[in-house]
Parts: structure tokens; sequence; C-alpha cells
């Protein structure tokens, strides 16, 4: 997936507007995933997970090419047995001999530790789940937790989580802590409820623990299916790691979003929300779909807020009565012919009372001033007007004028 640098403008002023319209990233620490950095100023990656069972070998392989090939730059795997962790080393060897080496993430959950150090050794990143990874077993009588006993399980913890952290700092592999809001601890819940605060100290709990190991190859995620919930904890994680002098970067995701319009909706709503306030150095929309549908939805996100440049940029109105031509057929015109020029912005505009105005940041503009014509701007410029059924055509003519045309 070709990306092109995005310009800072943030120095930029001017007489009629002082207001900075660039996102300001959160400042974090650098962060490898093989030949993939998260954070550190580095653009945010995109990720997705495969839905093949790990023991399908020939699969799983499939199915990491797949999402690769389209811009998925971390592929998740679940490992749910040591059998799915030795498999993982077959998928592993067979990239890397088929194809190339795709940085993976295995997700290991429940009493998880054999599993986790089994895979460290293959592949270059781990993720678990706090709430999952140490097992506490209900206690249906309970009605609070001591702090012994609180303390208690942070220390038996901290000796499960130990050899992992140890194998991950020596290979010089990453770990994420990735929290679900669906998924807390029993003393979590007990001592903070079902909340984003639970949420967060669980997370700094573990962190606590990697940091007393030397180990600060941290990914941290708060996820939630609820986009106020998923907000809230994402804000709360970045105010207390601000304050505790912490700068571990931020995977974002609403889990379990469903599927089709509301689906992508629901993610764009929690993750777009926090990378405009500068939160999210990685991101993955979590689709009731085929992976690969994941991926555009996420290079959408990214290139509306201007983090990632990925597609040509279209500006079209919304038509009205003053529209001179058929402005959604003429909208699909130029998008097929131009689509594969990555990083230029052309407006399509319907009629010259926003047109010129709304669309002067664009670099080509198809604007319709006059009943058959079509007027055709570089910038801000109008560069000639020709008939209607030629605008496409020209439109394509101009851009080759300027050598900024490459063939598809």
């Amino acid at each position: 997936m070709q990306t092109l640098p995005i310009v800072d403008t943030s120095n930029t002023t001017s007489s009629q507007s002082t207001f900075d319209t660039t996102i300001k990233r959160r400042k974090t620490r650098p962060v490898k995933v093989g030949n993939v950095t998260i954070g550190g100023g580095y653009p945010v990656v995109v990720q997705s997970m495969i839905n093949e069972d790990t023991l399908d070998i020939d699969g799983s392989v499939a199915g990491i090419r797949r999402l690769h090939e389209i811009g998925c730059e971390i592929v998740r795997v679940t490992v749910p047995s040591m059998a799915h962790a030795k498999a993982l080393a077959e998928i592993k060897q067979k990239l890397i001999k088929t194809y190339q080496d795709v940085p993976i993430v295995a997700d290991v959950h429940h009493n998880g530790l054999k599993i986790a150090l089994e895979v460290s050794k293959h592949i270059e990143k781990v993720r678990i789940n706090p709430g999952l990874y140490v097992f506490e077993k209900p206690n249906v009588n309970r009605t609070e937790y001591t702090k012994a006993e609180f303390d208690e399980i942070g220390e038996k913890i901290r000796e499960t989580l130990e050899p992992l952290v140890v194998s991950l700092r020596d290979q010089g592999k990453s770990m994420r802590i990735g929290v679900n809001h669906g998924s807390l601890a029993e003393r979590m819940l007990f001592t903070y409820g079902d909340t984003p605060e639970g949420m967060v100290e669980s997370a700094i709990e573990f962190i606590r623990i990697c940091e007393s190991l030397d180990f600060r190859n941290l990914v941290i995620s708060m996820k939630a299916s609820r986009v106020p919930v998923m907000l809230a904890a994402y804000r709360l994680i970045a105010k207390r790691m601000d304050e505790l002098g912490m700068d571990y970067p931020l995977h974002l995701g609403v889990t379990e979003a469903g599927d089709g319009e509301y689906g992508r909706i629901k993610s764009t709503a929690g993750i777009a929300t926090l990378l405009a306030d500068g939160i999210g150095d990685t991101i993955r929309v979590s689709l009731t779909e085929a992976p690969e549908k994941e991926i555009p939805v996420c290079y959408s996100i990214l290139q509306a807020l201007g983090l990632r440049k990925t597609m040509v940029e279209y500006v079209a109105c919304p038509s009205c009565g003053r529209t001179l031509f058929n402005l959604e057929e003429v909208l699909h015109k130029v998008r097929e012919a131009t689509k594969h020029l990555t990083g230029l912005d052309i407006a399509v505009m319907g009629c010259i009372v926003n047109g010129p105005g709304e669309m002067a940041d664009a670099d080509y503009g198809y604007v319709g001033k006059t009943p058959g014509y079509i007027s055709l701007y570089r910038g801000r410029e109008e560069i000639k007007k020709v008939p209607e059924d030629k605008g496409v055509e020209e439109l394509i003519n101009l851009i080759k004028g300027d050598e900024r045309w490459v063939e598809p």
C-alpha cells in the first residue's frame, strides 16, 4: 500500500484564520514489530486479524498474505493451545519461503504462559489480556477484596508474567497489553467496577511489572464495544500515562462493532474521534465480515483525517437544483479514470456558486459553469472550458500535461 508523506502546515497562518488544522499526535516511544514501527511519530499502522484456524497452516498463510497484499501492515492470529503455537512456527516459515516476512501478533488468552513462551520464539509480538492471562476463580459469595488478597493475586500475576517479559525483552520483541471492557478480572471489577477506571488500572498494573523488568516494548489497548466507554478508557489511559511519565503507543479499536454500514460508522466514531485528539498510533476496525473488508475502512479514516495519503481525495458537492450535469455519474467516471493517482486531490463541482471556493485546496477541478460545458481548473486557476462530453478526457490530458499522470 503506497502512503505519501503528509505535509505539516502547522506553522502556516493567514490573515483569514489562525486556527491550526493539523492533528497534533501524542508523543509516544517507537515500538518495533518486525519491520514495522508503531508510535514514535511514524504513520498510524493498520492491523487486522485472520479468521482461519491457526492449525490450518496453508489457509492461515493464504489469509495473512491476502491481508498484507491490500495494505494490512501487522496481522494477528489466535493461539488458544500449544498445538496452535507450534503451527504458528510453521506458518511463519512458510510465509517467509513463499511470500515475505509479515509481522505477526499472537493472541494469547486463558492461562497462557506456556503458549506465549512458545510463540515468542517464532513471531514478533504477543498480545495478552490482563483480565484472562492469570485465571481468578470467581467466588459467588465475595463482597469485597482485601488489600492482602488483591496484592497476593498481583504477585501471582508478576510470577506468571515475568518469564514472558524476559523472553520478549531479550529477543527485542514486543507485547500488546490488550484490556477488554468485557473481560476485566474479578478483583478489578470489585475494586473499580465495570468502568474505564478498572480497565486503566488493569493495564497500569501490567505496565509496571514490565517496567520493573526493564521491558518497555509495549503497546496498550483499551477496547470496548460501546463507543462512549472506549473513548473514556483511551482518554483516561493517555492521561494516566502522561502523569506517570509513560509514553507507550496506543492501539485503537471498537471491539465487536458488528457488520455493514453501522459497524463501519461505529468503528469510525470511536477511532476517528481519538485520532483527531492526537491519541492513537495503530488501529483495527473489527467487522463481522471477511477481514479484507476492514482495511479500506482503516485507510479511509486515516485519509479523511489527513494522517495518511493512500488514495485520491475527491471533493464533490452533494448536488442541488443548480447542478448543470449528472454529478453522481460524472464523479463515478472521474474516479474510475483517476483513482490510481495516489496523492492527488480532485474536485467535481456541479455549479459555479460554491465550486471554486470549496475546491480551492484541490489540485484539479471539474466544474459546471455553463450548460453543456465544463471548466477545468488547476488549483484556483481556470485553465480551459471544454464540451461536457470531453470533460473527463480533457481532465486526464491536463494532468498528463503537468506530468502528474501515471498509467494504472
